[in-house]
Order: structure tokens, then C-alpha cells, then sequence
């Protein structure tokens, strides 16, 4: 279901970086909060001159997926008691090197001794409460050695998916994991509750796109550039699939462009919502709408799978007026209460 047309993924060309989780990876490895590299507090090796475009390109890409994971982080977090269906997750996501096509320049790059590490940690999550940081070497997750896992050649993310397995079922048998890094030192985290979604930065490309589990945007996504809220929005827009259940709905009822409409503009009008209870203006969604809408949603698309970009603002902002009204008379904005579902449950 997605906000933008979808493009065939792509690498970067001197060196991939980890697959994206499939479908059985943690949802506790909800994304955000990557620092740039120099804020690691390792010291790393001496990298070739011509190692720095890569040191770059590595710093480049974790940037973008922090502005996505601290925005996946609000967003689920916050609208969770809404949500029917909610996991616990401590807003963690690792590193494994072997996961790039040239572990060697990818551990280099990173300045890691061994192959795991912290990779991103989601603004105001229970991983952001402790000492951990970006680029610290882990060396087990309850008490399991990460490194000893056999590793397959040619880019293999499967101990990545393991390691991710891990901490999810730690956390779903007793609501909590210990990670030990290479210091010696041992974080014990808690897991707090979210709506059931992952949030994954993809190829470079500019789709934008849910699947039942994960909301994924390219690298190249013109939502990039927005302002923050806007961003915002666009995430939730493809959150809100999730959350309804689109992919089972239409599995069910049939993918007819009626029916993929129905749902586009299901998740239009529970973005301002999602938002809302995140801390941003809801309004942001109507405002995404208005400068995406333009570019991006008419042609084609308008006469297929969605309405017409200024349509949906009209649908937006009704929901907009409505979380408003709710807002001024000190009122939650309760979408699981008060939003009118179209494609039912």
C-alpha cells in the first residue's frame, strides 16, 4: 500500500548495507537515533584515504535512518494504547558486518574489533534511558556470544535476524534482555509497549511502502527533505496500514483498484491521528498533502489506486477538524474510539 509508486530497490554500489529484517526480525529493533560516526567513542583504525567516500556514504545513510527510527519510535510508542495489536520493544537496532557485501571495509569503516555492534537507538526509548551508544561493540545477548554464530559468506543476514530474534524473544518471555558489550559491562533493558510495526530505511530509491509488519521508505523518498512533521506524516500514512490490517483486508476482499482506493484513504485519514498522539499538529498531514500532492500524486495514480491528491487533502483535514474540536474540550485524540473505519476490521 503505498503513498509513493514503487521502484525496483537498489545498493549502494561500493558496498550494500545490511539486508533489510525479514518478516520474523525483532520488533524490538524499532530504529532511531543513529550519531554520526565521529561520536563513537572507540577508537577506530586508520582508514585509507580512499576509505573516507565510504566512512561518508556508511555516516550518510545512518543519518537518514535516524530521522526515520526517532520518528517510527513516537509514533508507535505514543499510539500504542490504541493500537490492537502491541509487542515490547527497547528501540534497539544492531550491526552485524557480515551482513555487507565487504565486511572487511565495513568493519573497518565503523571501527569495530569484532563483527557486532549497536547500530541505532531510538530518541526516548528504554535503549536511549541507559549508557549505550552507537557503534559500541556487542559481544552477547543474554549471555549467547554473537560472534561465535558461523557466519555464511556473501552477505549473510540471517545472524543479523538471529541476533534480532533473540531480543525479541527474551523480551516476550520475561519483558527484558541483558546485552553485554566489549567492556565488560552489561545493560539490562526493559520493554515498553508499541504498536506492532517495524521501521526500516531501504534501497535508493524513492518508494514508500507497508507491508502488514514493516513500514519501509528509500533513501531517495522526497519526504527526506521535508520538515520533520511532514516526514511525519508520510510515515504514518504507511504506519496507518499497518495498524488497520490493509494487507489482510485486501487479501481477503480482493485487490481491485476500489478496493487498494478505499484503503489509501483510510490511512490519509488516520494520519493526522497517528500524529496528534505523536506531539506533532496534525495539521502536518494536510500539509504534506498540499507540497507531495502536487509532484507526486496526480497522472496515473489519480485514476488507479488513489483519489486525487487535493481530494485527500479535503479528507485530511475533515479528520484534522475533528481531533481539534477533541483536543480544545481536553479530549485524548482516541482514534480507536472516535476515526470511522471504511474497510471495517
Amino acid at each position: 500500500m503505498p503513498i509513493w509508486p514503487l521502484a525496483t530497490p537498489s545498493l549502494p554500489a561500493a558496498l550494500a548495507r545490511p539486508a533489510l529484517l525479514p518478516k520474523r526480525a525483532a520488533t524490538a529493533c524499532l530504529l532511531a537515533g543513529v550519531l554520526a560516526l565521529g561520536a563513537s567513542s572507540l577508537a577506530k583504525p586508520a582508514l585509507a584515504k580512499s576509505d573516507d567516500g565510504l566512512v561518508q556514504a556508511l555516516s550518510d545513510i545512518r543519518a537518514q535512518d535516524q530521522k526515520m527510527q526517532d520518528i517510527g519510535w513516537k509514533l508507535a510508542s505514543a499510539n500504542a494504547r490504541y493500537c490492537a495489536k502491541t509487542t515490547l520493544s527497547i528501540g534497539l537496532q544492531l550491526v552485524d558486518v557480515t551482513g555487507y557485501r565487504k565486511p572487511d571495509q565495513a568493519r573497518s569503516a565503523f571501527g569495530l574489533p569484532g563483527d557486532f555492534a549497536i547500530y541505532t537507538i531510538a530518541a526516548g526509548s528504554p535503549a536511549a534511558q541507559t549508557a549505550l551508544a552507537p557503534l559500541q561493540p556487542l559481544t552477547s545477548i543474554d549471555g549467547a556470544t554473537v560472534d561465535s554464530w558461523v557466519a555464511q559468506p556473501h552477505s549473510d543476514w540471517k545472524r543479523l535476524t538471529r541476533a534480532h530474534d533473540a531480543i525479541e524473544q527474551s523480551l516476550a518471555a520475561d519483558g527484558k534482555v541483558v546485552l553485554a558489550l566489549t567492556d565488560s559491562r552489561e545493560e539490562t533493558l526493559a520493554g515498553e509497549m508499541v504498536c506492532a510495526s517495524r521501521f526500516e530505511l531501504g534501497g535508493s530509491d524513492k518508494r514508500a511502502f507497508a507491508n502488514g509488519s514493516r513500514v519501509v521508505l528509500g533513501r531517495k523518498f522526497p519526504g527526506f527533505a521535508y520538515p520533520e512533521d511532514e516526514l511525519a506524516a508520510a510515515i504514518a500514512h504507511e504506519l496507518a496500514h499497518n495498524i488497520l490490517a490493509h494487507r489482510v483486508w485486501l487479501d481477503s476482499n480482493g485487490r481491485k483498484r476500489k478496493h487498494v482506493r478505499t484503503t489509501e484513504r483510510e490511512a490519509d485519514r488516520l494520519m493526522p491521528w497517528l500524529l496528534a498522539n505523536a506531539g506533532y499538529n496534525p495539521d502536518a498531514a494536510t500539509r504534506f498533502m498540499q507540497r507531495w500532492g502536487p509532484k507526486h500524486g496526480g497522472g496515473l495514480l489519480r485514476k488507479r489506486s488513489h483519489d486525487g491528491w487535493d481530494e485527500r487533502v479535503e479528507f485530511i483535514t475533515a479528520e484534522v477538524e475533528q481531533i481539534q474540536a477533541l483536543l480544545s474540550a481536553d479530549q485524548p485524540a482516541n482514534w480507536s474510539e472516535h476515526f470511522r473505519r471504511e474497510t471495517g476490521p
